[in-house]
């Protein structure tokens, strides 16, 4: 089954602000030395051995999360995210523009909240004694999970600090799904701006895989690398992601509103090729054909590549790269940044853009194949 998607686009859309963090550190500047020192992401393989994390770094939130009450009242995933979307805010030169962030809008890409594992381990321990687990297991639920326990599961919350400490608020959505996630909160919020339904919108996404839950998940299906970081196209010897805390946040706005404010366009972003295809042998790199020749590429100078690490789609993607892009420098974001899920398309336009603006490349290529189903491919050009 394919369902591939590409919106169609009236008016430029261009980057003018960008908020990334990652083990890299934080900012442009910091992602795009370490892209071209070529050096291995900070990795533990302690904490959770034996697999690896590509941590978050060491951030004083005052910078952007000014209040201690909203820092401890969100989970490590929101401060992530809240943060990068302020570094995005102040980029873009609107932090201290209430009357823009009144009228700008958000999609964000973002898994669930995190768990009170002191919880989930009290309870799954007395579920192995109790007489009737079924009256166990339902008294506990109702019992021993708080409210804002079960709020802190939901993936919006992240839209809703943003509106909070940032003060961003017009409509806002969050879209769920792994990484079709990220590709389709680009697709949609850049079409919206395309199309002249709104002038500027907020995009991004934010992860922590510094969690013990979200490793058991995905060893649950087999998608995690055991053992040392490898570089993503160079694990063969044992397939899988090496998960990365990250976030990322693009301010999208139209040609017109940019100029008309004074704002530099970074880049330009051309309309998102979305694609849903199943994981049957060569579907991957079929689908990502389709949306390369859908994107029109003229001549990309690097490209950006989500590949995950998992077999067999990244070798599908590999074999795709060297059809569609020969001779063209492959940066993956796995061996920048690690693997995070819905926040791959975004840091990869994010990152994109970087090297339109401050490397002065023409035309980037930005990937994003799931590790599981669903394909995008970005286009970003010089503004």
């Amino acid at each position: 089954m394919t369902r591939q998607k590409t919106c169609q686009q009236t008016r430029d859309v261009v980057v003018t602000g960008l908020g990334l963090v990652s083990c890299r550190g934080e900012g442009v500047a910091a992602h795009l030395a370490a892209l071209e020192s070529g050096t291995a992401p900070a990795t533990d393989t302690e904490r959770f051995a034996p697999y690896a994390v590509h941590p978050a770094p060491a951030i004083a939130w005052d910078g952007q999360i000014p209040k201690k009450s909203d820092q401890r009242q969100m989970e490590a995933w929101q401060r992530l995210g809240v943060y990068a979307a302020g570094l995005a805010l102040d980029a873009a030169g609107v932090r201290d523009d209430a009357a823009f962030k009144q009228g700008l809008h958000l999609v964000v890409a973002a898994g669930g909240g995190e768990r009170d594992y002191a919880v989930d381990g009290a309870i799954l321990t007395g579920l192995r004694d109790a007489a009737d687990p079924g009256a166990y297991l339902n008294e506990r639920l109702q019992n021993d999970l708080r409210p804002t326990l079960f709020l802190a599961q939901l993936s919006n919350l992240l839209a809703g600090n943003i509106a909070i400490v940032h003060g961003v608020t017009g409509a806002s959505r969050t879209f769920m799904g792994e990484e079709s996630a990220g590709v389709d909160a680009l697709r949609i919020g850049a079409a919206r701006v395309a199309s002249g339904q709104i002038d500027a919108v907020l995009v991004g996404g934010s992860y922590n895989a510094e969690r013990p839950d979200v490793l058991v998940i995905h060893e649950m299906g087999g998608y995690l690398r055991r053992g040392a970081y490898a570089p993503v196209f160079d694990r063969a010897d044992a397939p899988g992601f090496v998960l990365g805390s990250c976030a990322a946040f693009l301010l999208l706005e139209s040609a017109e509103s940019a100029s008309a404010r004074g704002a530099r366009a970074l880049a330009r972003l051309a309309p998102v090729a979305s694609d849903l295809t199943r994981r049957e042998p060569g579907r991957a790199g079929t689908s990502l054909a389709g949306l390369w020749s859908a994107a029109g590429f003229a001549g990309p100078e690097a490209v950006v590549s989500g590949a995950t690490g998992v077999a067999p789609v990244t070798a599908e993607e590999a074999e795709a790269l060297a059809r569609l892009a020969p001779d063209i420098p492959v940066h993956a974001l796995g061996d920048l940044i690690g693997h995070g899920l819905e926040v791959a398309a975004p840091f990869g336009a994010a990152l994109a853009t970087a090297l339109v603006a401050e490397r002065g490349l023409r035309e980037v290529a930005i990937t994003a194949v799931g590790h599981r189903r669903g394909e995008g491919v970005l286009r970003v050009l010089a503004a």
